[in-house]
């Protein structure tokens, strides 16, 4: 990057990082000491709220009334006060005319919805049939709410019922239903602060002073919000008062920083994370939390990091039992054999349609394979055998590495992008699964720093994974129809493990990129937020946001110590590979840094990644490390050479959209879809490859025992999610099985099964069920249960059914019933599929409650199934 003055040190044309200040535009934040910031930056979204908003209306919280990206328009124009009468399924079209025009604040708007039509078919037939053929029973029908991307509204339906502007009433009871919100609120005060200025101790934690006046404020406010972080009971808080503390969560913040700046803190916050059987917690989440989501296992890397800053023997032992326990579970429950992955959601992009498409149901997304939650997988497992060689257990060494081993072949053999130079976001897809060709940039920085990667391809992931303007965004590109939170947003934690991982690849302009764009939002929001609008660098316009955010300021701490002074902690010895861009040269220093027994005052001379001299208490050494043996304080001084670092290439790119994922209807032998805005081109595929690109939005089945998925196509090559995979329902493969003639139906009075009833399963109702079958030929077949859950709703709680199948006694995967809506107990859909080779003949197939099968709930386990399917392959 050109520098104007000695006092630039990073410039892009978004903004300036000056020595002791943040320019943005108009904005400017600055270190008026090492002890207070101040900032006048203002969110100008009250500025630019556009008079034109689109929504839609929702029945149980489910984005089912519209096609996907089908919206209302309404211009919400000065005098205006209500909405026409909305027919429900019915578009209403913006025809004003007038465009350009902004809000006023505090803009009252009453929307008004006509649902006879959906009321009648409930009163005379029992239920509703949406858009997509889903039914919505009379009993079922929870509520009616209203979405949309202006605030208050918000396109998370998942959380609509949490905004009660955002359900709709009928109070007199004639089928018009309506609410009134008020739009563009206007801010009675800034959203963000005007100062910091140091109001706690923070000298008991090492203490930097650099030539830069704002790494030094932001250094120190990040230690002083890491204190403000603790609660009462020395347990950390990570800033989401409205979620509580996952485990993830304090798991990242413990790797970055915690665990040596807090060490018991972390142990407690971590122990806080583990149930009563010694397993770590899956918090609650899709679908019913575990095995829905299993990066949970991030908690083992964390507990590690902890022993190698303490040496707690007896804290390696606890950890030892409770990570073994949680990944054998893991081993029966979510790992794939054909492809050495671990099935699970994206390892904290955990908002469904935020990064998977919405046709994916919970079932679909614990059948993914996740870059990101392979990534943290793999380290558990090195992490189990790294403990069992200190603890002497070798059998355990062995089978734990080979684990490692399956999975890192995995993410290399399926997800490496060979021509992009990064990893795959995921696998995705039902019986034949396709690769996700987007960026995860936090997957693709863990396999940078656990190794996945080997070391010219770590260079090249530096280099090729896409930048945009403020940051690397959590995924590439984004998702249209989406709110930015994890679409469309950077995280400053996940900014912090990328410039680990260009540290650690020798990239100065990646590192000097990073440490930019950390500082910017901070300087300027005076806090450390959880994430901000990558398209434009605000903070306002993510669905949530939280200050004084645990794993952002962990991250920014990091910064000083893993990334500046190269600090890494390993089992028995600390190892220094400073890194210092040649744009922050100059004298620094860390005091009062403890390690285990010792307390170290470092200090540090020029820039470049390479040492020329480590000099601890006068005395030369040869090598740049501290042994875990040194007790006392000492003193450490470090020379740079001032290497020039050449070959600094990151892929520095705009923000960019994808196009809607195609919607595919079928009739007899025809495929149909709608055209989507944009697209050039249509890629069909079969059975997970692609059989034919096309411009027309239709094609004709010739082979109807096969699975389909259609992908859009724009003008620069760039792929929209693919379709809902379908096999023709006419199909001769397709067996279905009522499971009913195989256990005790039930009596309870829940609608839509297909068959002669259905068979609740629980811990201790039918708890094994046989299903003999006829094979009439050799070969693959995939097996799936229509069931019900109404223990939850599809987005919070811990109640997702797990069983175990097995055919003629023998294993043969897992199968998982997530919640579909609380309370919905009509409301069916598919497990996920077992994929088995099945020889010609008889055969048992069984659907058992075994040991391994316990969910994080650890009381209900239930669910209603109504028939098997099952499909030949091939």
């Amino acid at each position: 990057m050109a520098q104007k003055n000695t006092n630039v040190l990073w410039q892009t044309k978004e903004y300036t990082l000056y020595a002791d200040s943040v320019v943005q535009n108009k904005y400017k934040a600055k270190a008026i000491s090492a002890n207070e910031i101040t900032s006048n930056y203002q969110s100008p979204l009250n500025e630019y709220q556009s008079t034109k908003i689109e929504f839609k209306f929702s029945i149980n919280g489910k984005d089912n009334e519209l096609k996907f990206a089908i919206n209302h328009n309404f211009n919400v124009l000065k005098g205006v006060t209500e909405t026409p009468i909305i027919k429900f399924g019915e578009q209403l079209k913006d025809n004003t005319g007038e465009t350009n025009t902004f809000m006023e604040p505090n803009t009252k708007l009453t929307i008004r919805l006509d649902m006879n039509s959906v009321l009648k078919d409930l009163n005379t037939q029992g239920y509703y049939t949406t858009l997509n053929g889903d039914k919505i029973f009379k009993e079922d029908f929870k509520g009616l709410y209203l979405a949309g991307g202006a605030a208050p509204m918000m396109w998370d339906f998942d959380n609509l019922h949490n905004k009660p502007e955002l359900t709709l009433k009928d109070d007199d009871g004639d089928g018009i239903y309506e609410t009134t919100i008020t739009l563009n609120p206007l801010k009675k005060e800034k959203e963000t602060a005007s100062q910091w200025l140091m109001s706690k101790d923070i000298s008991a934690f090492p203490q930097y002073k650099s030539p830069h006046a704002i790494a030094d404020a932001i250094y120190n406010m990040s230690i002083e919000e890491m204190i403000k972080a603790v609660e009462p009971d020395s347990t950390f808080r990570t800033g989401k008062e409205w979620a509580g503390v996952w485990t993830r969560d304090i798991s990242y913040s413990i790797i970055l920083s915690m665990a040596y700046l807090q060490p018991e803190v972390a142990k407690k916050s971590l122990l806080r994370k583990v149930n009563k059987k010694k397993r770590i917690i899956q918090d609650t989440g899709t679908g019913g939390a575990y095995p829905c989501s299993t990066d949970r296992m991030i908690w083992a890397t964390a507990a590690w990091e902890i022993y190698k800053a303490t040496g707690d023997k007896d804290w390696l032992q606890q950890a030892y039992e409770i990570i073994k326990n949680s990944v054998d579970d893991d081993m029966s429950n979510a790992y794939d054999a054909s492809t050495g992955l671990v099935r699970g959601e994206s390892s904290f992009l955990d908002w469904r349609e935020q990064t998977y498409p919405k046709w994916m149901q919970p079932a679909d997304i614990f059948e993914s394979e996740n870059l990101g939650t392979n990534a943290v997988h793999y380290q558990a497992n090195i992490v189990l055998a790294e403990i069992g060689k200190i603890l002497n257990k070798q059998s355990d060494v062995l089978k734990y590495k080979a684990n490692a081993a399956k999975i890192k072949t995995g993410i290399n053999k399926y997800l490496w992008l060979k021509d992009k130079g990064y990893y795959a976001q995921y696998l995705y897809g039902r019986n034949n699964k396709i690769v996700s060709p987007r960026s995860e940039a936090l997957g693709e920085a863990l396999c940078v720093l656990f190794g996945i990667a080997d070391e010219p391809t770590q260079k090249r992931i530096i280099e090729s994974t896409p930048v945009t303007d403020y940051g690397i965004p959590c995924i590439y590109p984004q998702i249209p129809g989406i709110a930015a939170y994890h679409n469309n947003a950077v995280w400053p934690f996940v900014q912090s493990y990328w410039g680990l991982a260009s540290a650690k690849v020798g990239n100065e302009t990646s590192v000097m990129e990073s440490i930019a764009a950390i500082y910017r939002p901070a300087a300027l929001f005076v806090t450390n937020k959880e994430n901000f609008v990558a398209d434009n660098g605000d903070f306002a316009g993510t669905v949530i946001n939280s200050s004084n955010m645990l794993w952002s300021l962990s991250g920014n701490i990091s910064l000083i110590h893993k990334i500046i002074f190269g600090i890494e902690f390993q089992a028995d010895k600390l190892v220094f590979h400073p890194f210092v861009p040649k744009a922050l040269e100059g004298k620094r220093s860390l005091n009062n840094f403890k390690y285990q027994n010792a307390v170290l005052d470092i200090s540090m001379e020029g820039h470049g990644n390479k040492i020329r001299s480590f000099i601890v208490d006068g005395k030369k050494m040869a090598v740049a490390q501290i042994s875990s043996m040194l007790k006392g304080k000492h003193i450490v001084k470090i020379m740079l050479t001032d290497n020039a670092i050449t070959d600094n290439k990151i892929n520095k790119v705009a923000n960019y959209t994808t196009l809607a994922t195609p919607i595919v209807n079928v009739q007899n032998d025809t495929m149909q879809w709608q055209s989507i805005h944009r697209a050039k081109k249509y890629l069909i595929f079969k059975n997970g490859s692609p059989l034919e690109l096309t411009r027309e939005t239709k094609f004709i089945i010739t082979e109807t025992c096969a699975e389909y998925q259609v992908l859009a196509i724009d003008a620069l090559n760039r792929a929209s999610f693919a379709s809902e995979p379908f096999i023709l329902k006419d199909c001769a493969n397709i067996g279905e099985y009522d499971i009913a003639m195989y256990a005790i139906p039930s009596t309870l009075n829940y609608k839509g099964a297909t068959g002669k009833g259905f068979v609740e399963i629980s811990k201790t109702v039918n708890k094994v069920i046989n299903i003999p079958v006829a094979i009439a030929e050799d070969g693959e077949y995939a097996i799936n249960f229509r069931y019900a859950n109404g223990n939850g709703p599809v987005n919070t709680d811990n109640k997702c059914a797990i069983r175990t199948l097995e055919l003629d006694k023998k294993f043969v995967g897992t199968v998982v019933f997530p919640q579909r809506g609380n309370e919905e107990w009509s409301n069916w859909g598919y497990s996920n599929s077992v994929k088995v080779k099945m020889k010609k003949g008889k055969h048992t197939i069984t659907l058992a409650f075994r040991s391994a099968n316990g969910n994080m709930n650890g009381d209900v386990n239930q669910a209603m199934i109504d028939h098997m399917q099952l499909v030949k392959l091939n």
